[in-house]
């Protein structure tokens, strides 16, 4: 009974996925916990009162002000009597009330009285969810400590694909269950992140690189650390602050990534390889800069494969997982790798389309495992997709 003894209050709003929240009661009381639920007026009509309030044996609440069963204060006691909040489905119109301080029904008054945390599981159509306001409203809360789980990806109600369906309940269930024991998913894990561009030096002032920023591997050395991993970032040079818990190993060329990979790989349980690492070097480094070299005067030689070379190393019980950047989208030079280099997981995308570009705060990928069928995971902030990179990792080492 890992819920045993636990108050969950349930937020149920108007989305088609609220039928959902049906099996999270079940859930939730099969493990022990007691559930109250809210409900918006939205959501009475996807979901009956008299539904839930059979499976959670509580009465369900859905007005602010009652003709019966009336307490003034009754959103102040839910609010106190809550060991955790969740809101499955949250649409985007509650989490944009959450955020901006917005008290007009039961639900959210209950939330802005809050004494416990709040999990926020979203669901809603694609361009909802990717539009700039609710990935704003979204980044604020979650710097706010609010719990997010992120929608899958997948067909929606309105028969468009893409990102915005709900998480599963069994997983939403999880989530709960590791919030309330205090195990955090990768503890115990070592994971090892690569990120940044590499550089190769020609001369003292002028170098070979390409345009990497490095947020989205450190967006996932954040993520593996916020979920207990013991995070290694091996990194070529950024201006990025070093995310908190991680260990930060600086590095300049793709032969200095190979070094500290080769020492520090053996002890990994997942390598994640988001650096975007320079495919050549010059043949030979010049100690003084050179007198207006031209290109016929840089010999140039090929640097290793790094991937390649680990994936010899590699051993059963590690997790491997690259990064494959097609600018035209070819799904099969991303599979040829996967296969060629060991990997488990390759995510190919295309970071030349507009509103994805090199350094920006936004990605969109398509994630190949071994084995399994391909997730697309449509526009979002590198954070969230780091989440949804870790989510597919954790299902592969499970």
């Amino acid at each position: 009974m890992p819920l045993s003894g636990k108050k969950i209050l349930l937020g149920i709003t108007g989305c088609i996925a609220a039928y959902k929240a049906c099996y999270l009661v079940r859930y939730f009381k099969k493990a022990g916990a007691e559930v109250k639920v809210v409900l918006t007026q939205s959501a009475t009509k996807f979901v009956t009162v008299t539904t839930l309030e059979t499976l959670s044996d509580n009465p369900v609440a859905v007005e602010m002000f009652p003709v019966d069963r009336f307490v003034a204060t009754h959103h102040i006691s839910y609010a106190e009597w809550a060991d955790l909040i969740v809101i499955a489905p949250a649409t985007g119109n509650i989490i944009g009330k959450i955020a901006n301080g917005i008290g007009d029904d039961l639900l959210t008054t209950i939330v802005m009285a809050k004494q416990s945390d709040v999990m926020i599981a979203t669901a809603m159509n694609t361009e909802m969810f990717n539009n700039p306001l609710v990935q704003e409203n979204i980044a604020k809360l979650q710097k706010l400590g609010y719990i997010f789980v992120m929608p899958g990806s997948g067909e929606l109600a309105c028969h468009t694909v893409g990102v915005g369906r709900l998480e599963e309940p069994e997983n939403i269930y999880q989530r709960v269950v590791e919030y309330f024991s205090g195990a955090k998913s990768l503890s115990g894990k070592r994971v090892i992140v690569t990120a940044g561009p590499t550089i190769e030096r020609i001369d003292p002032v002028r170098y070979i690189s390409n345009f990497s920023s490095g947020k989205m591997g450190y967006a996932l050395a954040q993520e593996a650390a916020i979920r207990g991993a013991d995070v290694t970032l091996i990194s070529g040079p950024t201006a990025l602050d070093t995310p908190v818990g991680v260990k930060r190993i600086g590095i300049e060329s793709a032969q200095e990534l190979l070094e500290a990979l080769k020492s520090a790989y053996s002890s990994c349980d997942i390598l994640i390889m988001a650096a975007a690492v320079a495919d050549y070097r010059p043949a030979k480094y010049s100690k003084k800069k050179l007198s207006h070299p031209t290109p016929d005067k840089i010999e140039l030689a090929a640097n290793a494969d790094i991937l390649a070379e680990i994936g010899k190393m590699k051993k059963a019980s590690q997790t491997n997982v690259g990064f494959a950047l097609e600018v035209d989208s070819n799904v099969d030079n991303a599979l040829k790798k996967l296969k060629a280099k060991n990997l488990d997981m390759i995510v190919m995308n295309n970071p030349t389309l507009p509103g994805i570009e090199f350094g920006g705060d936004y990605n969109a990928a398509t994630l190949f495992a071994a084995k399994g069928k391909p997730v697309t995971l449509d526009r979002m902030t590198k954070a969230q997709m780091a989440a949804r990179i870790i989510d597919a990792i954790e299902r592969l080492k499970r």
